[in-house]
């Protein structure tokens, strides 16, 4: 995808135009002097500057660092968790030598990204008893197993290897506890569970039952088996996990060009790559044989942690695309909004609002709430403005005769009916949140070098945008008063990542960025319990840094103004971060490590055990602060 996925390929006002519109308006409506409004910062600011502009974040500034494991501020403790391949089942032990689908399904899973913090009990505020709920996004079998390499790996597989893979990624679910300031998780936990490509799931909503659901194997479409490439995801406010779907399109083989609607297939991507081999093992993953099978994927899942037994739940009125976050909040009439991206190039940022109220005294009576309401996604105009255009069966011109015969149809071609509506193409939309204290809503474009200058517009303003930028929407109203089923929103950037020192990098932060605190390609974020935001990046490595995660204010003096936390060591990914609810720790997902190597046999690294024969294994760490305290203060 790509280009050739480009729409709405219009001029706009010029770069610097669009930035003081929304610069100035930003500096109106916040009462900031000019000096505090968000500028292209001429060069980096001494420690003394640093000092007196850093808001509320009170940690020593980590120095860049890039080496083969991973580096925490002065003054924290980072130490590791849980790894791929240890054992949350009995009778588990990690064996890198003898990785099978057996084992596997009784591991913590590969390559962690999302992670979640749910207290135990359940609805508990509980910050020393909880389970982490850990997505598990793709495998690395270059890294994993000796004789690969990234381009053949999928041919080379044996068949059990490609089982292995399958078993390895979806979802993990781990009971951990605090004792003495140190988190370790619980073996035999009766919560641990390992969700997986070999795990069978439901469908719910629009599309279930629909004729583009059916298959040989599952003829009623109601039921699937398997996730994959589980990337970011989201809670709710009742107490499950949102694990999204980004897009499995590679895990596909077969002659798309046979099928018996090729541009639906082209629109999602699906080219019957086969990336890993899984087609050679599966015969409903090819294109040409079953073509509604991709059908069932890219969706967002829903997962209940505490009842081990409960079958997840692909929600399909969320829509159906490269699901990059489906981050909820309640809004103050009680609906519950979802906020997602489409993570590729030139793709979109969606909503979702709730047909039915939250009940936060009857857990049960929520668990479908998210199976009704409506889906919508973002226009965003140089004014100002964003609009929530619906993607409603009848309207917009969603009908028969365009290809949408009804509401299933809609939410299975949620890409192309956003196309036709007139969704506003961005630059690789990743998390997309809702802060807890002000009410405004932060959007992560990652990066998008394919975008050309006639194709810049007011949201996404650069040209070959290879180092990512955030925008900062705000719906009516303020704090929890905000209304997040508005038809209408207006946005601003936060800020747009580089090097200030670089012109070309045409970068925008507040003053009082250091050399170490200006970002590029700006991934998942999250928020303390105070409302900070904490942003991981992801592609650093390729401009020499390490990936990290980066702690701002977004609000007052240290607004849009990055402070480096984490590094990550030699081709990983800073993943999450998630936090208990009294602020006290910090959990991260270090992903892929040695991602960047060619072979197993030349590994960049073997974090985090270092151990001749055992290969780099993505981890969680556990983030404290020495003494005790909250995060970042």
């Amino acid at each position: 995808m790509g280009d050739g996925m480009t729409r709405n390929l219009k001029n706009s006002d010029s770069y610097g135009g669009i930035i003081a519109k929304r610069l100035s308006r930003r500096a109106a409506l916040m009462g900031l002097a000019s000096t505090a409004a968000l500028t292209a910062v001429p060069g980096l600011l001494s420690k003394s500057a640093q000092a007196a502009a850093r808001g509320s974040l009170r940690f020593a500034e980590l120095e860049r660092v890039y080496d083969q494991t991973h580096h925490v501020a002065d003054g924290y403790d980072a130490s590791i968790l849980i790894r791929w391949g240890d054992p949350i089942a009995p009778d588990a032990a990690f064996d890198p030598a003898a990785v099978t689908a057996e084992s596997q399904s009784k591991q913590f899973g590969y390559n962690c990204d999302f992670l979640a913090y749910m207290p135990l009990p359940a609805g508990s505020a509980n910050s020393e008893h909880g389970l982490l709920c850990v997505n598990n996004e793709y495998p690395g079998p270059h890294v994993m197993w000796p004789g690969m390499t990234e381009d053949d790996a999928g041919a080379k597989a044996t068949e059990e290897q490609v089982r292995a893979m399958q078993a390895s990624w979806g979802h993990s679910i781990v009971e951990i506890r605090k004792a003495d300031g140190l988190w370790s998780y619980v073996q035999n936990s009766e919560y641990n569970r390992r969700i997986s490509g070999l795990t069978e799931m439901a469908i719910s909503g629009p599309a279930v039952g629909h004729p583009l659901m059916k298959t040989s194997a599952d003829p009623t479409g109601t039921k699937v088996v398997g996730t994959g490439y589980n990337c970011a995801g989201g809670t709710t406010p009742w107490g499950t996990i949102l694990t999204c779907e980004e897009g499995l399109s590679d895990t596909f083989g077969g002659d798309p060009a046979k099928a018996p609607d090729q541009k639906l297939l082209e629109r999602y991507g699906y080219d019957g790559s086969d990336y890993y081999g899984m087609a050679r093992v599966d015969e409903r993953r090819h294109l040409d044989k079953e073509p509604n099978e991709p059908n069932r994927f890219d969706w967002v899942v829903e997962i209940d942690p505490y009842r081990p037994g409960s079958v997840p739940v692909k929600r399909t009125a969320l829509g159906r695309f490269a699901h990059e976050g489906a981050t909820t909040v309640v809004n103050k009439d009680g609906r519950v909004v979802v906020y997602m991206g489409d993570d590729d190039y030139f793709e979109y940022l969606y909503r979702f609002v709730t047909k039915g109220t939250f009940n936060p005294n009857d857990r049960a009576a929520n668990m479908n709430l998210l199976d009704e309401g409506e889906l919508s996604v973002a226009r965003f105009d140089a004014s100002g403005d964003v609009h929530w255009l619906p993607l409603v069966h009848g309207q917009n011109g969603l009908t028969a005769e365009n290809g949408f015969a009804d509401q299933g149809e809609v939410v299975i071609k949620a890409r192309l009916a956003a196309d036709h509506v007139g969704a506003t193409p961005m630059d690789r939309p990743e998390d997309f949140e809702a802060s807890p204290v002000n009410g405004r809503v932060y959007a992560v474009m990652t990066k998008n070098a394919k975008r050309k200058p006639e194709q810049v517009d007011a949201a996404n303003p650069r040209a070959e945008n290879k180092t990512g930028h955030i925008l900062e929407l705000s719906p009516p109203g303020e704090g929890k008063d905000a209304d997040h089923a508005a038809a209408a929103y207006k946005w601003e950037v936060f800020l747009l990542g580089g090097d200030p020192d670089k012109p070309g990098d045409a970068a925008k932060y507040n003053a009082g960025v250091t050399a170490n605190g200006w970002i590029v390609t700006p991934d998942n974020i999250a928020f303390d319990p105070r409302g900070r935001l904490w942003i991981g990046t992801d592609g650093a490595n390729d401009f020499g840094m390490a990936d990290g995660i980066y702690g701002t204010d977004t609000d007052g003096e240290g607004r849009a103004v990055p402070r480096l936390f984490f590094a990550c060591p030699t081709g990983a990914e800073a993943c999450g971060p998630a936090f208990t609810p009294d602020g006290q720790t910090m959990f991260v997902s270090v992903q892929h490590p040695a991602e960047d190597s060619e072979t197993l046999e030349m590994v960049t690294t073997r974090w985090p055990d270092f151990v001749a024969n055992v290969p780099p294994r993505p981890s969680i760490v556990a983030i404290v602060k020495k003494g005790g305290g909250e995060i970042g203060s």
